[in-house]
This record gives C-alpha cells, structure tokens and sequence, in this order.
C-alpha cells in the first residue's frame, strides 16, 4: 500500500540521550537501543471508516516522537504500520452508506495519508493493507493449525457461505505467555472482550477468550482463499502478528497504539507469535497513548464525538497549531480536546515563530532532546521553549544560523519557517 509523503528533516548538530518509554508490560521503563544501530518500531494502523480524528492524530504523533528521538540519539529506523482495510467495522459502515467497502476504506487512507502529511507526521517505511497481505495471514493460520496450537469449528449451516466452512481459534490454554502484556486478570478480560471485538458467546471454544485466527467465510461477506483454513478472513488480531513478524522480525523494539489496544489486540497479537512454530518473542516494549476525549467523553467513532483534522484543516487552521496542542499533552495522561487549547496552541505558534527564526542557544537544544528523551515530555519541551521565547522576545541571533528552529523541527516536528 502506497504511504505518504514525509516531511524533509533538518541536519542538526543534536546528539541526545538515549529514548527511555514506560513499558505497558512491565510498568517499568526501557531504554530503546536497538540492535546492530537499528530500531524496529511497530504502530498499529487505522480501519479505515472514519479518518482522522484526534485520537489517531494523538497517537500517531506519538509514535512520529519516538522516531525522532531515535533519529535525535544517532540510531535508525525501521518503521511498520497495517491498514485494517478488511474488517467488520468497515464493511457495515460501507453498508449504510451505500458505498462499495473498498472505495470507502481507499477514500479513507488517502484522507489520513492527506492528515498525516499536514501534520508532519514521518511515514513507515512499510504500510500494508489486510487485503494486500491475504496469502501471508493464511499462511501463519497453517501453522498454528499444523502445530496444534489452534483448532477449528464449523460455521452454523444458516450462516455458511458454503459447505464445510469452519473459524479458526487460538487455544489460549496452550500458551503460557498470555496475559503477560496487559498483566489483566480474568474479570478485566471478561468486562471488556465483547466490546472491543471479541465473540465470548461463540458455541463451542474452549475457552470464551480465545482469538479468532481465521473467520470462515459467511453468506454475504468477502471471503479470500484460506488453504488449509478454508475460505474466509483473518481475525483482527492475526494481521498484526503477520505484518509486525514479517516486516520487522521477532522481538523488534516497539509495539505501540493505543491504550485500548492493551487488551485484546496487543496481548493476542503476542501471544499469536508465542504459538507459532519457534516460539518467536513479538515486542520488547509496549508503549500506548492515553485517550482523547471530547464533551466528556471519550473520542470515538463509535459515540460520533469527534473532532477531525481535515475539517480543522478546511476551517483554515494551521496543522502546526494542532500539533502543538498534542505535543502539549504528556501521551501517557488522557486528556480532552477543548477550543481554549486550540487557541492557545495558536497564540503559542505566532509567538514561537516571531522569535525563534534565526535563533541559536545550544543549551535550549539539549534541554529539548534530553525532555524528548525522557519518556517523550513534550509538555516540558514546550515549556522550555516558552521560557526562552519569554526571555528573547526578539530572538537571539548570533550568527550561526537556525540552531533552534531546525532543532524544534527535527526533534518535535514543528516547521517554524519555510
């Protein structure tokens, strides 16, 4: 799937400390080292219905930091992201609208593509899609079938689309490692599988929690050829196991989205690897953006509360000023969209532009990369930049060039000048 344009990066002279992120698995944090001066980061995409709201925008913000920082500390990236282009969510959403599923989910990428560009959002280097990707989904399911890892169940005969169909399910009581990413108990599953796309009422599991590897395919529904598993669609949670697996290799460094993600789908995602032939680590660290909430409730597309970056954008409001209100908000802390941040935000980037051009104070750099790396706090880096504007109203050139600006830019993804 074709991605987005990035933003031109400046070279600056930054050298910062190395990115420490809380680890949602853990509860401590990690130091992001890489291996071989690489670092694999993996960030859960978009279904593409509704894009882009503040939510997204949080999030992949977020995750566009944690690449810079790597890049700040003098290591590279490898950067992968899915498109859940195949989904139920998407095919009813088409359904209502009257719109053929693949023309909504493509108007859909190319508007968070558009979203993401004016944001200053830098691009993965590998963007798949669900559908692009079908042959690879089929082939982990084989291999979990063919190592006992999961089983089958037929689909009932008033919902097959053909004879024979079957779902494929992980058997969770085969894999140790689950429940080690959220650290959940039973009851905290239970409360919240069925709302975030679990089938706990399915007859016949083993076990109300586990994943569907492979939905059989139904009367009315697109269905993809399966091989051993038949014809039908991977689970939600199989097409990040794939993507991450094949793109980055097992235990690559970052896993990220956001926090509703914790459970189910970053914990199935890992413990789908763990079953597969080999017993494959998934990610080293797990990271997640708190919500975004909006008239007191949080930012969904499922309550219709949303506040979008392309219509902020058609209201002629400049991305930077967007990005600053996200950049002022610690990720790990929910928070909700208000129009006073907005218009602070705006204040904030009229002030930073009319002083900072020109400028240089190496010491203001560092104390940005060092804000970065600890953890991302972007609301302490702004606020060292706020101190300084305060104290250099008139900036403070001394000749060497654009020291701060390229450094903001570089480091928090704020394009102060042409």
């Amino acid at each position: 799937m074709k991605t987005w344009n990035g933003p031109a990066l400046p070279q600056t002279p930054v050298l910062s400390p190395v990115l420490q992120l809380h680890d949602t698995a853990s509860g401590t944090r990690h130091e992001v080292l890489g291996r071989d001066g690489l670092v694999r980061l993996y960030v859960c995409g978009i279904t593409p219905y509704d894009a882009t709201h503040m939510g997204h925008a949080a999030t992949y913000l977020t995750f566009d930091l944690v690449g810079r920082a790597v890049r700040a500390s003098g290591l590279a990236v490898r950067f992968a992201q899915n498109v859940t282009d195949v989904d139920d969510p998407l095919f009813e959403r088409a359904d209502r609208d009257g719109i053929d599923w693949r023309d909504l989910g493509a108007r859909e990428v190319q508007l968070f593509r558009d979203d993401m560009t004016a944001l200053r959002v830098i691009p993965p280097d590998a963007y798949v899609g669900v559908e692009e990707s079908m042959p690879r989904h089929a082939q982990r399911v084989a291999e979990l079938l063919d190592n006992g890892a999961a089983y089958t169940l037929p689909v009932p005969d008033e919902e097959a689309a053909e004879p024979g169909v079957r779902d494929t399910y992980l058997d969770l009581a085969r894999q140790p490692s689950f429940g080690q990413v959220s650290g959940w108990s039973r009851e905290q599953m239970l409360d919240v599988f069925a709302e975030r796309g679990g089938d706990p009422d399915r007859p016949g599991k083993r076990d109300v929690l586990d994943p569907l590897l492979w939905r059989g395919a139904r009367t009315g529904e697109p269905s993809w050829d399966g091989a051993t598993a038949g014809p039908g669609r991977p689970g939600w949670h199989l097409e990040c196991t794939t993507i991450a697996l094949d793109e980055l290799d097992a235990g690559f460094d970052v896993q990220g989205g956001g926090d509703d993600l914790i459970f189910p789908h970053h914990e199935m995602s890992a413990v789908q690897a763990a079953a597969l032939p080999g017993r494959p680590a998934f990610a080293q660290t797990y990271v997640h953006q708190a919500m975004v909430a909006y008239d007191g409730h949080k930012m969904s597309k499922s309550l219709g509360n949303l506040v979008r970056v392309s219509d902020l954008r058609a209201e002629g409001i400049d991305p930077m000023a967007v990005r600053l209100v996200l950049l002022g908000q610690h990720y790990r802390t929910p928070w909700e969209w208000t129009s006073s941040l907005l218009e602070a935000a705006q204040a904030r980037l009229v002030a930073w532009q009319e002083a900072l051009p020109g400028s240089a104070d190496a010491e203001l750099v560092r104390t940005l990369g060092a804000r970065l790396a600890d953890d991302l706090d972007t609301p302490a880096a702004v606020a060292a930049v706020d101190a300084w504007v305060a104290a250099h109203p008139a900036g403070a050139d001394d000749g060497s060039g654009h020291l701060v600006t390229d450094s903001i830019d570089a480091l928090l993804g704020v394009q102060l000048r042409g």
